[in-house]
């Protein structure tokens, strides 16, 4: 296995794996279509229940499922117990197995889905509307970019609090996101000199 920007990559010759990736990601958002009109609380469950049964046959990892839901445990906590108080505890269940089958299915794509084949359906799907005005080769630099900068803002921010925490200033939020803000926009003024000095940044 090797890390990716977009999560872990998986090898393997799953039927996940074989998928050709525009199908793959078409029958993404149909699943995801699908899932958010389930109404009551078991039908989400099941449908949460189904989207692991497909990560663990596809051989995602314990590891990168748990990656990609710890950023929303707080948000889910609240929403839950919003949900509870106003409306009720099935429609608290409903929301939340809803919001994790989506983050397993989405898991399960790019673990199982090639960066690089990601931009290329993205780049067939972006041809399809050159007619508009679209410039497919943009939206395929478009999305490198969005995907290469996730790792990069990562480390910038584990780097800031590292630091923070050495000076003994972990717990102000200050210390933290004011420098962390800083370094953000430092990278994003030097990628786009970056990509200006090649001539990528002119409008035309």
């Amino acid at each position: 296995m090797r890390s990716l920007p977009l999560g872990l990559q998986v090898p393997g010759d799953t039927v996940w794996h074989r998928l050709p990736t525009g199908r793959k990601l078409l029958g993404l958002v149909l699943l995801g279509v699908g899932v958010v009109a389930l109404q009551g609380p078991w039908l989400p469950l099941l449908a949460l229940a189904a989207a692991l049964a497909v990560a663990l046959h596809a051989g995602v990892p314990a590891r990168s499922l748990a990656l990609g839901v710890r950023p929303l445990l707080v948000l889910l906590v609240v929403v839950a117990a919003l949900q509870t108080w106003q409306r009720g505890w099935p429609v608290a269940v409903e929301v939340v197995a809803t919001t994790l089958t989506l983050v397993v299915l989405a898991t399960t794509f790019t673990a199982t889905t090639p960066t690089d084949d990601l931009l290329d359906a993205v780049v067939r799907v972006a041809r399809v509307l050159r007619p508009l005005g679209v410039d497919p080769e943009r939206v395929a630099l478009t999305f490198s970019l969005a995907i290469s900068s996730i790792p990069v803002v990562t480390t910038l921010f584990t780097q800031t609090r590292e630091a923070a925490k050495a000076r003994g200033l972990e717990r102000s939020p200050r210390a933290t996101l004011t420098p962390f803000a800083v370094r953000t926009v430092a990278h994003a003024h030097a990628v786009g000199d970056a990509l200006a000095a090649r001539g990528l940044g002119d409008p035309d």
